[in-house]
């Protein structure tokens, strides 16, 4: 599994823990070769640590033109066309940063891919897509910091939802997945994240090792998507087991809605918030059938302050609360003035309607 690679290029060296990293670009396009070994760097540490070594001396990225648009992962060698994000503009601040991404997406193909290689049966994209992207979340995070992660979630959730509205066959779950690439990448991201955030990324990050560990290199049987589920399931909570169910074994779909927030100023200049939610928690079908499902699950509530500077709002508050379907008023005590709050502001769970999520805080 190689590919052959040709051009006159232009070279970029570094090194990380004695691995050379390289990137072959054409003369011209240098202006995300930086960002590029920026974030194999951040990669190769972070899963080293994480899942265990990376088995190899060098790793190289090596443009390709625009005839197709994907980047892939070989064994020290990654092809990545200059059409996916490699000449992207990441000048402006609001733009999603895709050349970190993908490059960090990349790498965690030499451990989902490469040292576990999955039986090819329904499943098999879960295993090694679904976590090269939460690998990637992963570095990401470390990089621009949690609170920033909620555009590239509700990016990932919107994608997501288009695609499954397009679906002509059968939409699976996430467990049986076979080549439907909304449900491995986006819901795989949405998904990865949402259990990492749940659960802490101590238990689903060892979770994760102790796969890799059993199954690297390993010939027939090969790994499949029922013992990394059964891993994740053994890693989770009692508590929070019903998300193995929801979001792995099932297609499940929540319609979350802030109906009103309200404040008031307290003597103390603090502020309490009253929030008026509705939550409605649906499993559906490959047809895309739903029926709702009663539910009291541990869902986030957040409270937002005024725009900085930089233009983000950042959290005055933000909880996991109990909340079962239908009404659920909720009240919260913040140290400042609120501006928006809501109920799943960060789209950590699939939600059908998402721009609803939060109301403007009156009062």
């Amino acid at each position: 599994f190689y590919p052959f690679m040709s051009g006159r290029y232009a070279v970029k060296k570094d090194r990380w823990n004695g691995v050379e990293i390289a990137v072959y670009y054409h003369p011209g396009h240098q202006w995300n070769v930086d960002r590029m070994l920026e974030s194999v760097r951040d990669a190769l540490s972070y899963y080293s640590e994480a899942y265990g070594p990376y088995q190899h001396r060098e790793l190289r990225i090596v443009e390709f033109p625009r005839y197709q648009r994907f980047a892939q992962s070989f064994s020290t060698i990654i092809p990545y066309s200059e059409s996916i994000h490699f000449v992207n503009d990441l000048r402006y601040g609001d733009n999603l940063d895709m050349v970190y991404y993908v490059t960090a997406h990349e790498v965690a193909h030499q451990w989902w891919g490469h040292q576990v290689c999955a039986a090819w049966v329904r499943g098999a994209t879960f295993v090694e897509e679904s976590f090269a992207q939460y690998s990637a979340l992963m570095v990401m995070e470390q990089d621009v910091g949690r609170e920033h992660m909620e555009k590239f979630l509700r990016y990932e959730l919107d994608r997501y939802l288009k695609g499954r509205s397009e679906e002509r066959k059968e939409e699976l779950p996430l467990m049986l997945v076979e080549d439907q690439s909304y449900a491995y990448y986006q819901k795989g991201s949405l998904v990865t994240y949402a259990l990492r955030d749940y659960i802490g990324e101590e238990r689903m990050n060892a979770a994760l090792r102790g796969y890799i560990e059993r199954n690297s290199y390993v010939g027939p049987p090969y790994p499949n998507s029922l013992d990394l589920t059964q891993a994740l399931r053994d890693a989770t909570p009692d508590e929070y087991n019903y998300l193995i169910d929801d979001m792995v074994e099932n297609i499940t779909l929540y319609d979350n809605r802030a109906e009103d927030a309200t404040c008031e100023e307290l003597e103390d200049g603090r502020y309490r918030v009253s929030l008026r939610l509705q939550s409605r928690k649906m499993r559906a079908d490959g047809r895309g059938v739903e029926t709702e499902v009663q539910h009291d699950d541990w869902i986030e509530v957040g409270v937002y302050g005024p725009r900085g500077e930089d233009g983000e709002e950042a959290f005055l508050y933000l909880n996991k609360h109990r909340l079962k379907s239908g009404e659920n008023t909720i009240e919260v005590v913040v140290d400042g003035r609120p501006s928006t709050a809501g109920i799943d502001p960060r789209h950590l769970l699939v939600d059908r309607v998402p721009g609803d999520n939060l109301r403007k805080v009156t009062g």
